[in-house]
């Protein structure tokens, strides 16, 4: 190995450690302080619509920003966006923590920082997200987006747990001011990031920015990507029939039909994270054997029979015990999470490679979105018949209708590259 290649592997394993450390403040700072913050509200008020309202004002910025803060990762300095925004999102804390002890915490307060904070993560998110590229050599992409998966699936098991921790026995003023010295900090160590480590000047670095202009060359450039097209759809097929036949069909089946305790629900619940890090971890010895398109199909046929696993204890109408229906369901989520890795993981390795530079950050930010508003839609859907029909149905067609799907579409996406 040469001096050079000696440098970038070193300078690419430091851009590791401070992407990890910034994107654990900044994720878990926000998934804490949007339930932790929920749950005031809910005690505040009483009102479970006012709690709900809160965890929408968590996750809506997500769908509504994504788009444009593709356009801004594509055209600012994504170092100047990445720093800016932990750093923006600290100074709100700290004023809401110096406002709270002037005039206490008021329901709009909580509101409107729980959006910003939210939005700022998101363009944060999306900035980051298209800056892998650049932070690591090519050998490194799929560990930082393995690392990424680990952290976003951790902080989906921790940050409630967490935030009610943080809400039973931490003064909320206390936990909001140590939240926001944390983004500060983070903001300060993704200063020593070198953001053009593997980085190739685009021709349109230096132009200016209008938003609608630019959001529709980012469609026109993602619509002439046949591939890029077929990719982000395999997100949004994952996301409609995980919605579909996972997301509502199970907690139902779980606690309205087979009447399991609420802590195994919650231990079930847990196994789809924790294979989601299982899978992120062992995701880069399956892709050095195998090709993706084979990884792609293998790991949605197992998915389907996940699917269609969820239905079979109410359609052979046996009486399991508890501690079986625990450990068959646990499997189930924990065997769908891995294989969701091996899905997800390659798929932004494969974009990232895939898109040129000036613009990664809006076709990054569209697929995201797609995804989003996919999944809402499923849910719906899930939500308003699951109560007209045999509950076993709906994961049972749903596991067929995406083997059928799969074996079809996925088998034609055009360029699924191998990945070495």
């Amino acid at each position: 190995m040469t001096l050079t290649k000696l440098a970038v592997c070193k300078n690419s394993n430091s851009n590791m450690m401070l992407f990890g450390f910034g994107k654990l403040a900044s994720l878990f700072g926000t998934s804490i302080y949007s339930f932790a913050m929920g749950l005031y509200v809910l005690k505040l008020t009483g009102s479970g619509l006012s709690f709900a309202t809160t965890l929408v004002l968590g996750t809506l910025p997500i769908i509504i920003i994504n788009p444009f803060a593709g356009v801004l990762a594509d055209k600012i300095d994504k170092k100047k966006i990445v720093v800016s925004m932990d750093l923006l999102n600290g100074v709100i804390l700290v004023l809401l923590y110096f406002i709270k002890l002037e005039y206490g915490l008021t329901l709009f307060m909580i509101y409107i920082t729980t959006f910003l904070l939210t939005t700022f993560t998101t363009v944060f998110g999306t900035a980051l997200e298209a800056a892998k590229p650049n932070i690591v050599s090519e050998e490194k992409l799929m560990n930082i987006n393995s690392i990424g998966k680990i952290l976003d699936s951790s902080s989906s098991i921790l940050g409630p747990m967490v935030g009610g921790l943080i809400f039973a026995f931490m003064d909320i003023g206390f936990f909001i001011i140590l939240n926001g010295i944390s983004f500060i900090i983070s903001g300060i160590s993704e200063m020593f990031i070198n953001f053009n480590l593997n980085y190739t000047k685009s021709k349109n670095d230096n132009k200016g920015i209008s938003i609608i202009k630019d959001i529709k060359e980012g469609f026109h450039y993602m619509k002439n990507k046949q591939g890029v097209i077929g990719l982000i759809c395999v997100f949004i097929v994952l996301n409609f029939f995980l919605g579909l036949s996972v997301s509502v069909p199970l907690p139902y089946i779980i606690n309205e039909v087979l009447k399991l305790s609420p802590k195994y629900f919650g231990i079930i619940q847990g196994s789809f994270p924790m294979g989601l890090i299982i899978g992120a971890i062992f995701i880069k010895k399956i892709t050095d054997k195998y090709s993706y398109r084979k990884i792609l199909l293998s790991t949605s046929q197992v998915i389907s029979f996940g699917m269609i696993s969820i239905g079979l204890p109410m359609i052979i109408n046996s009486n399991f015990n508890e501690i079986f229906l625990l450990i068959y369901y646990s499997f189930i989520m924990l065997l769908i999470g891995i294989m969701i890795s091996f899905i997800d993981i390659p798929i932004l390795y494969i974009l990232q490679s895939k898109i040129e530079e000036s613009f990664r950050g809006r076709v990054l930010s569209f697929g995201i979105t797609l995804g989003k508003i996919a999944l809402p839609i499923a849910l719906i859907i899930s939500g308003a018949i699951i109560n007209r029909i045999y509950p076993y149905i709906l994961p049972t067609t749903g596991g067929v209708l995406m083997m059928i799907f799969s074996m079809f579409y996925f088998n034609n996406i055009e360029d699924v590259e191998e990945i070495n």
